[in-house]
């Protein structure tokens, strides 16, 4: 049985948190309702201590007390810029930052204000931290008329949120390594020849490895976003030192995940080079390539897990060779020719490939992906 905390802020959506708390209570959790001041506009305490068993009477501050899950349903546009904002103005967001586990978030709203640029950018910021977010769905809205903006029904949260629980301490116990970012490989003192990768991906595979219970280390070269919290974090810049990091670690499973240089200047200037009207010509030599270090180190038990960043049904087949060469046990194929997904954005698509098969894994926020992946880990490791 998880403690679940139901978050309801104002919005007509509200009346669908009472079949959300009742289909949570019919299976076993403890259910501990929060209501922001304009939710009871629409819904009372009573309704929802009601419908969760609860007398009302335990400590004052219940809210603030473990809770194995928080899910907001519905989530405002205003709750939204809170949340993603760190405001803690009443209890529901003020819970959400006193919590520390799963956050859930079920959008509800008039389409114009979902499609707002302000608000997809605060939903971008939550699902970077690690939110899972259910729906809106295009539909019926409030005011009339139809649209995207309407809440997720009761029963797909509840399965988001059962899925969750499910992997919860799934991974408690394992050691996991990951790598996330790109590699700067130093010109001269000022100049570096590197690549597109923002370590979002990474990101998201620490956080979710967290989130079920793993000892992570991240390895991180260069983000443009910031690690999770909860984990080791280990910073670096270059190939050369990302190497060394992860083939000195130990670790049960490790997701290269990085974008590695595959070279480096073969004499970088110790200074900096002022510009001439001659050309400038550079010598490149290969750099360790890890995965295949990794593959050849590699111990009993131990799980590795490369990427493979490439275009069409060629790179595909590349990415399966990979397999086989580097002597790894997952490649997780990005098709990064198909627009809106992979390097600078904030969703993604893969294909895992392994030994037992392929899984599609579709356009998704890459929070949702990491999960996917580390499904098939638990799966490879059993």
């Amino acid at each position: 049985m998880a403690r679940i905390l139901v978050g309801v802020s104002g919005g007509i959506a509200a009346y669908k948190a009472c079949e959300l708390v009742r289909l949570f209570v019919k299976a076993g959790h403890e259910v501990v309702p929060v209501l922001t001041p304009a939710a009871e506009g629409f819904i009372s305490y009573q309704t929802l201590n009601a419908l969760a068993r609860r007398s009302g009477g335990a400590g004052p501050y219940p809210h603030l007390e473990h809770a194995d899950l928080f899910v907001i349903a519905p989530a405002t546009a205003n709750t939204l810029a809170k949340l993603a904002g760190g405001i803690a103005d009443n209890l529901v967001t003020e819970s959400a930052l006193a919590h520390s586990g799963p956050l859930v978030l079920a959008p509800a709203m008039n389409a114009r204000m979902w499609a707002n640029p302000a608000t997809q950018e605060n939903m971008r910021v939550l699902r970077e931290r690690g939110a899972r977010t259910v729906g809106p769905e295009e539909g019926e809205l409030g005011e009339g008329g139809s649209g995207v903006g309407r809440m997720s029904e009761p029963e797909a949260i509840f399965a988001c949120c059962q899925e969750l629980l499910a992997a919860f301490d799934s991974l408690a116990g394992t050691r996991i390594l990951i790598s996330a970012g790109g590699t700067r490989e130093p010109l001269d003192s000022v100049r570096f020849l590197g690549n597109r990768s923002s370590g979002r991906m990474g990101v998201a595979l620490a956080a979710e490895a967290a989130r079920r219970g793993a000892e992570v280390t991240l390895v991180a070269a260069n983000l443009s976003v910031p690690a999770p919290g909860g984990i080791e974090l280990v910073e670096v810049a270059s190939a050369a030192a990302l190497a060394d990091a992860v083939l000195g670690a130990e670790a049960d499973v490790i997701v290269m995940s990085a974008a590695v240089a595959d070279y480096t200047p073969a004499a970088p200037e110790s200074g900096k080079r002022h510009k001439t009207d001659e050309n400038w010509t550079l010598e490149l030599e290969p750099t360790t390539d890890v995965l295949r270090e990794l593959g050849r180190r590699r111990h009993k038990g131990q799980l590795l897990v490369g990427f493979a960043a490439d275009e069409g049904d060629a790179g595909l087949e590349r990415a399966r060779e990979k397999l086989r060469e580097k002597k790894v046990d997952l490649i997780v194929f990005n098709d990064i020719s198909q627009p809106g997904i992979g390097f600078d954005a904030d969703e993604n698509a893969a294909v895992l490939i392994s030994k037992a098969g392929e899984v599609v894994l579709s356009k998704a926020p890459k929070s949702k992906i990491a999960a996917g992946i580390l499904d098939e880990i638990e799966r490879l490791r059993r």
